[in-house]
Order: C-alpha cells, then structure tokens, then sequence
C-alpha cells in the first residue's frame, strides 16, 4: 500500500467499540496517532494493534484535547477523524489524489458526515447537510479552545471532497440526550455571562425542534426525526439552563 504523507489524528476514551474499522479506514495514511484520555477498554490494544502512535493526556475539553493531538503529529498536513467516524473509500481516494507536495498550506478541506442511529442513516433534520472541516496543514489552521463544539478555524478557502464519514455515534435514540456536553457548555456560559430566562429557553427549544423537523424536514425519518428533532431543541437550551441553575 502507497502511503500518503499526512497524519491522521484521533482522541480516544474508551472507544473500543468501533476502532478497529475506524483505524483500517486510515491504513493509508503515514502516520495514525492516537491520543488516549485514561481508557479502560481494549483501545488501546486495538490502536497498537493497527500500527497507531498511542500517546496520552488527561482531558482537557475537546478543543484543546484535539489541538494536542495535532501537536504531536509528525507532518504539517493532518487529517482529524473522531472514533466512531469511518471514512469510506471515496474519500480516502480523494484525499490521496491531492498533491500535498505543493499544495497551498491555506487550503482546507471538509468532508461529509453521515450520522446513523444504531445501523439506521438519519438523513434529514437538523444533522443534514453536515460537512465538517477535518483535512488541514496546521501552519495556517488549528481547531479553537472551545471545549464542547470545537471547530477547525481556516486561514483561507474551504473545499469539499468527494465521499463521506459514516458517524456512528449513537447505538439507539436514547444515545441522543447525554448530559456530559451540556455540563461543559454550561460553564463555558457562565464564563462569557450569558442568561436565559423561562421564556427565551423555551422559544428556543420550540425553534430548535421546528427548525430540524419541519424546515429541514426530520418528519421524513419517521419517529426517529421526532427524537432527532427533539434533541436538537433540548441541546440548544440544556446548556444555559444549567448555567442558570449553577448561577442559583
């Protein structure tokens, strides 16, 4: 296999159940580093076991987490995948059609992500289209300090590749209201002083889930549009409503 000059990066905790084909999607990329946060399960194996750079930190917020894992990486050209994305062979041969040798470090690229409950595709609502920024050249773009809804910020023009990264993230509906990354957005609230009283929390519940059901048509995913929907409006109002709670 003809390596690529680029190294993909990911942060890991306990992230054993999809890995292994998480990691043999990369197996062209020269370098695969992995920066682990204290796991317990058998990631770490499976991460040696696929020829990965297995270093470790304590969890900083995803932000910065994911901004010292692109420190560690040996080329300039890095590619971010989260662990429970698999990239799919369009991608990757997109991404290995590129002439990184003289390519403009200010070029960015991003990549389509497909989200699936279980082994169902949610293909409307809120979570489509997504396209996220996950190929860059760190001398010209890093992801920010944001701890909970990090972003890659680019220093010039953002293309879209072909292909995807299939996202399996949730094993049933009720993966989709976990509190872990509104208690990060709440403190980062009480640190900038935003507020929210009854009303405002709930038109913007009420505007999240219209938005991802009716305006972006979640109804056409069934009852699993309804979920999708109604966790997009719980996640647009959970985080300051826990602020308030910690401000009492």
């Amino acid at each position: 296999m003809v390596k690529i000059p680029i190294s993909a990066v990911l942060i890991t905790k306990n992230a054993e159940e999809h890995l292994a084909r998480v990691l043999a999607a990369l197996a062209w990329c020269d370098e695969i580093v992995v920066l682990d946060s204290g796991s317990t399960d058998h990631t770490c194996d499976l991460a040696r076991a696929a020829g990965a750079r297995i270093e470790h930190q304590d969890f900083l917020g995803f932000g910065p987490q994911k901004r010292r894992a692109v420190a560690l990486a040996r080329y300039d050209w890095v590619l971010s995948i989260d662990a429970d994305e698999v990239l799919d062979e369009t991608a990757a041969s997109a991404i290995g059609a590129l002439p990184f040798a003289t390519l403009d470090p200010r070029r960015a690229f991003a990549i389509r992500r497909r989200t699936y409950v279980g082994t169902h595709e949610i293909c409307h609502g809120v979570w489509n289209p997504d396209w996220v920024l996950r190929l860059f050249n760190r001398s010209a773009a890093n992801f920010n300090d944001n701890k909970v809804h990090e972003a890659v910020v680019a220093a010039g023009p953002v293309e879209r590749l072909a292909g995807s990264m299939h996202h399996y993230s949730f094993r049933d509906l009720g993966d989709l209201f976990k509190p872990g990354y509104a208690r990060l957005k709440a403190d980062r609230f009480l640190a900038e002083g935003r507020r929210a009283g009854t009303c405002k929390l709930a038109a913007r519940f009420a505007w999240g889930f219209t938005r991802s059901f009716v305006l972006k048509q979640g109804f056409r995913d069934g009852p699993a549009g309804v979920v999708v929907a109604a966790s997009a409006g719980l996640d647009s109002v959970l985080g300051l409503a826990l602020a308030e709670e910690k401000r009492r």
